[in-house]
């Protein structure tokens, strides 16, 4: 039985096009557009009729940088696999990678079987992995090349963590230089882990524990100092490179300086950088402990020239990094010591929305909103065309979005499983009112319709800026 769906009057916008089109859907993917009101159009028939007037229609999110059920400071992410990608489902993203962790002294595969154990049967959006390379040695190398047959084509690597996911320069070029010979992608998390503990360890020293010195120990310059150190040692590898979650004015003009330069190197930011600062570290009574990641917020300054970035394309991404620690009984645990607060925020299900506030606020255009959200995420971590735009032979991974609906922000009517949120009280207009995901309607005029387990592992290609 093949099942028909049509999606009609919306306004369809893509990262090249904005047309008003009706949408055809068959056997959950698009089969066909045609220009509303046209012969074409009025020919497509299906059981199931969706009215897009006044709205638009998109492609799913695809977000690149997740952390469901990740240990870290003796806890865990408070989502599941489950709860994230019903609440990331919510706030219109229908893709999102995680990031599986091999453990010091294990190898990657124990940690990706780990991985697809905790996710199997239970998304309810399409999921794909990184991996985290935490102890590179010769049969980790070896087990790079494996993964990368298999569709797992991206390494996460670390400049942060002494002791935990720490990797040491040496370390990391092999790496790079697997990863130049297999097609593989190094993301990096570039902070200098090791200056970075001396001055934790000084601030503490001194009786400063409150939350804000968690950003002030955490310096803009050692994010930037890191930055170029892997863009060079990237270079020295002739590999490519993705820098997570940048969130300084300083690493952005590195970012710049080696785009500039010709080299294949790629950003990310996240909303928290865009909207939140180090105002939010600084709130009283402990409340700083819900905004502390890494990288660190920045003091409101920063913020143009993430914006500009985004608008010049020196920042090609802007995932969440979604990694939600309850504020009771989580982010609790440092309270006396900022060094022992769990690092990660939620944010899984409000990257969308956000962003189309951007749109609304002048910082990017429409078309820029799904580039950064949708499109770009897809082609850098190869599922590009199947996600990522709204096309024929695309997965039918659509949102219909109100532009004009407005909503507050609120812990009290979110979808992730964390008792806070990093935007409470927010006003921003903009709202998702249907989800598809490979045409199933997950979330149907804002009722939750899917259902855990239809979201598949997806194997990815290789970078597609590469090719």
């Amino acid at each position: 039985m093949s099942s028909r769906t049509v999606i009609r009057g919306g306004l369809v916008v893509t990262a090249s096009d904005e047309i008003h089109a009706d949408v055809l859907i068959e056997d959950g993917r698009v089969a066909a557009l045609a220009a509303t009101g046209t012969p074409a159009a009025e020919a497509f028939t299906a059981e199931r009729v969706i009215d897009a007037s006044g709205k638009y229609v998109i492609p799913g999110g695809v977000d690149g940088h997740t952390h469901m059920e990740m240990p870290f400071g003796g806890t865990y992410a408070a989502d599941t696999f489950e709860t994230g990608t019903r609440a990331a489902a919510w706030g219109g993203t229908t893709t999102i990678v995680d990031f599986a962790i091999q453990s010091v002294g294990h190898s990657l595969r124990e940690g990706l079987d780990a991985w697809h154990a905790k996710a199997e049967g239970n998304c309810a959006i399409d999921y794909g992995f990184h991996m985290i390379v935490s102890d590179v040695n010769q049969e980790t190398l070896k087990e790079m090349d494996l993964l990368v047959e298999e569709g797992v084509t991206s390494f996460k690597q670390f400049m942060a963590y002494p002791g935990v996911f720490y990797s040491d320069d040496g370390q990391i070029l092999r790496a790079m230089q697997r990863a130049a010979e297999n097609g593989g992608l190094i993301m990096m998390h570039a902070e200098n882990g090791i200056a970075i503990d001396v001055l934790v360890e000084q601030a503490l020293a001194r009786g400063e524990t409150d939350p804000r010195f968690h950003g002030e120990v955490r310096k803009a310059l050692l994010e930037a100092e890191a930055t170029h150190r892997a863009i060079r040692l990237a270079q020295v590898a002739g590999a490519p490179l993705y820098v997570v979650h940048v969130s300084a004015t300083e690493a952005v003009a590195e970012l710049t300086r080696a785009r500039d330069e010709g080299l294949p190197v790629f950003g990310e930011t996240c909303p928290q950088y865009l909207f939140l600062s180090t105002d939010n570290l600084a709130e009283p009574d402990f409340e700083g402990a819900k905004y502390v990641c890494s990288t660190p917020l920045r003091p409101k300054e920063h913020q143009a020239a993430l914006w500009r970035g985004l608008r010049t394309n020196d920042l090609q991404v802007v995932s969440t990094d979604h990694c939600p620690f309850c504020f009771s009984g989580q982010k609790e645990l440092g309270r006396g010591d900022f060094s022992k607060i769990p690092n990660g925020m939620p944010g899984v299900e409000n990257r969308m929305d956000l962003l189309h506030q951007a749109v609304v606020d002048g910082h990017i255009s429409r078309r820029r909103w799904i580039e950064i959200a949708c499109a770009t995420p897809a082609r850098m971590f190869g599922l590009y065309p199947k996600k990522g735009t709204v096309a024929p032979g695309a997965d039918a991974d659509i949102v219909v979005y109100d532009p004009h609906a407005e909503q507050v922000i609120s812990a009290e009517t979110h979808h992730m499983n964390v008792d806070y949120s990093a935007y409470e009280g927010r006003r921003i207009t903009g709202r998702v009112e249907t989800v598809l995901s490979r045409g199933e309607p997950v979330v149907t005029e804002r009722e939750y319709t899917g259902r855990k387990g239809h979201g598949v592992y997806t194997p990815r290609a290789t970078c597609q800026y590469l090719n």
